[in-house]
């Protein structure tokens, strides 16, 4: 069986590799390339709103129809969609963008598996780095739509609220679609994590939870207008 080649994240984060001196200068100025690129792309896409999720959902699932839907509602509110640019939550997201008119970005990732860029996204980008892509949807985004996931999706997640927490970037709306998926995630936080004292009362606040794509949609646009004065975190549920 043939050796599987790296990703270069994978290379520059190998402490034991004995390369710098001859390739991670040459890396630096890869990294430097794609935050040039990125940023002269994304610069122009206007207000637009990160949307999460697995890649892994498939076509018939209604959580997939649920992105698309919310891809619409967005470009149809003058926001853009951008996305990791996968199939997916990802794929439905822009799917839904761009047949609204919207605009639909997607920033895809060297992965070893797994990852294929759907046809959905105009621009699309293609990083060899995470960081230099999570800095997109960071910099370019003015809320998460975040929708059931495993890893990847959960490092989005807390990288925005921590990001948020510590003020290295302005509060902005994180929403989580489908309560009886992250419910549990949001009463542990509040049972474990906050009574442990290691977040502040305040904090749970920066999570939002949404049971439809409207709501979804109506909570990040009155976030955004600064108009979200109440916190649903303790969703009612159906």
């Amino acid at each position: 069986m043939p050796k599987r080649e790296g990703t270069a994240d994978e290379h520059l984060l190998q402490s034991e590799d004995s390369s710098f001196l001859h390739e991670d200068p040459w890396r630096i100025l890869r990294i430097t390339g794609e935050f040039v690129e990125g940023f002269d792309t994304l610069a122009r896409i206007g207000p637009a709103v990160a949307v999460f999720g697995s890649a892994r959902t498939s076509l018939d699932n209604p959580l997939y129809a649920a992105a698309r839907e919310t891809g619409g509602l967005l470009a149809k509110a003058s926001l853009g969609v951008i996305t990791g640019g996968g199939p997916g939550i990802m794929e439905a997201a822009n799917r839904g963008a761009s047949e609204a008119g919207g605009v639909s970005v997607g920033c895809n990732i060297e992965l070893p598996f797994e990852q294929h860029r759907n046809t959905y996204t105009d621009p699309t980008m293609e990083f060899r780095y995470f960081f230099v892509r999570k800095t997109m949807f960071v910099k370019y985004s003015q809320g998460f739509a975040v929708f059931p996931g495993g890893f990847g999706t959960l490092d989005e997640l807390s990288e925005a609220l921590t990001l948020v927490q510590t003020g290295k970037i302005h509060r902005f709306p994180v929403v989580l679609y489908d309560p009886d998926y992250w419910q549990g995630l949001v009463d542990w936080i509040g049972n474990r994590v906050l009574s442990a004292g290691n977040i502040a009362p305040g904090d749970l606040d920066l999570l939002q939870v949404a049971s439809t794509p409207k709501e979804l949609v109506d909570t990040l646009v009155a976030c955004m207008n600064g108009t979200c004065d109440h916190p649903v975190h303790q969703h009612p549920g159906p």
